[in-house]
Formats: structure tokens, sequence, C-alpha cells
């Protein structure tokens, strides 16, 4: 039986920031696939390149070599127009900023990629956005602007934003960062359902060994390199593993 193709694929790829002696290797000949139905954690050492990997998955940026395929298209062959198109069809991001609109509410907020999106809204989707902030524990917050919300908070809206398109893929930027103990499972909870119950596949950079934890598959990076690639690891043999990298490294 063929297996199903990946929902993200590098193939040789490099990112050099600068020329000449500055130049920075970001990444640096990688080849990874992402399977569809998984939730990915990526860790390393901070610089180690995690982000720029997750950024050329999402079409946010080029690879200076090698090729980069998201949801069997050639990113690296697109035009921005077409890489654009692309990335609001299948791609759900959830970033440390969380770029919410100051005007709008929560509920506001987390319907607008919709209606940017040309979707006529319908009683479903309206109750499925109800239903994510009612999860994520924003029910009484939905009617409150950002200025009014905690960090934690807002970062909970920007989640909710994020997965309220039902995105094949969802690329997350430390989405625990600014959460407490308590919401932070919660949210973990969430993005599991979106995976299992909904065929969802998450790529999400995280330092948080509970939470990589939780992970179908934890992808190491460091100097700009895949050192791991690990599946059925606690929260122990995590923080053990970006511990041994970091002594590595000083």
């Amino acid at each position: 039986m063929d297996q199903p193709a990946p929902v993200i694929a590098f193939r040789n790829v490099s990112k050099k920031y600068g020329a000449g002696s500055g130049a920075v290797v970001a990444l640096d000949d990688v080849t990874l696939e992402i399977a569809a139905g998984e939730l990915t954690a990526v860790m390393g050492p901070s610089g180690s390149g995690k982000s720029t990997l997750m950024n050329l998955g999402a079409g946010l940026d080029d690879p200076t070599s090698g090729e980069v395929w998201l949801a069997e298209h050639p990113l690296h062959a697109l035009d921005d127009e077409a890489r654009t198109l692309l990335r609001r069809e299948v791609v759900g991001f959830v970033f440390q900023a969380f770029n919410l609109v100051p005007t709008l509410t929560a509920r506001e907020n987390v319907i607008l990629p919709l209606e940017l999106a040309g979707r006529r809204l319908g009683g479903a989707d309206l109750a499925r956005v109800d239903v994510l902030l009612a999860e994520l524990g924003l029910a009484d917050r939905a009617g409150h602007r950002p200025g009014e919300l905690s960090g934690g908070q807002q970062q909970r809206v920007a989640i909710a934003r994020a997965l309220a398109s039902q995105p094949r893929v969802l690329v997350a930027d430390e989405p625990t960062g600014n959460l407490d103990t308590r919401s932070s499972r919660e949210l973990l909870d969430l993005l599991d359902r979106a995976v299992r119950d909904y065929g969802q596949t998450i790529a999400m950079v995280s330092h948080d060994p509970v939470a990589a934890a939780r992970a179908d598959r934890i992808i190491v990076i460091a100097d700009g390199r895949i050192a791991g690639d690990h599946r059925g690891l606690g929260p122990r043999d995590i923080a053990d593993l970006l511990i041994s990298l970091e002594v590595g490294a000083a």
C-alpha cells in the first residue's frame, strides 16, 4: 500500500542570510518530510534553525537552495501570488506575536480570516468559532478586545483563529509559551483532537518538554541540521536530550 504524500517536504534545503564572510547558514542541506495527520514538534537550541524551517515549510520565506513542497505544491517554484493563495487555502499560523486586530473583539478576530478568504459564513462556521472559544476558556471573553485580555488570553484567541478554518496544516511557534499550566494542558488537548478527530497536521516549534511529549514525532535541529528524529519520548527524556545538545554546543 502506497504511503500518502507528506504535507510538507524539504529536499536538500539550505538557507543563508547575508553574503560573503558575514553569511549566516540557518539551514544546511536539510531533507525532511512531515507526515499528514500527525503532531510534529520541532525542537533545538536557540538559533538552531527551527523557526527558519517552519517559515520555509509554510511558504513565508524562500530557500537559498533545494526544494520545499507544501501539500504537493512546489513552493520553491511558485511566484508570490500563487504562494499566498496556497498558504490561505492550506495553512493556519500561530506566531509568538499574536497579530490580533486591536479594534475587533476576540470573536471578531477569530472570524476575520474566514471573511477575508471570501467565505460565506453559515451557522456551522459561527458555531465552530464559538465552540473553539469555549474550549479555550474564552466564552466569557469573546466580546472583549485584545487590550482587555491578558497575554495568555490573546494567545488563545490567536490559536482559535488559526484553527477556525480547519487548515490542513497548522504551524505553531511556541503555542504554550504564554500560557499557565492549566491553559497549556487544555490547548494541547485541543491540538490533539484537531489531529485525531479532524485529520489536521500540526508542526509545532517548542522549548517545552511537556508539550513536546504530546507530539507523535520530535524533530531536533542543531546548527541548521537535523540532529534527531524521535518518537515515544517522555518529558524527562526530551529534557535530557535538549540539555545534552546545549552542553555539547557550549
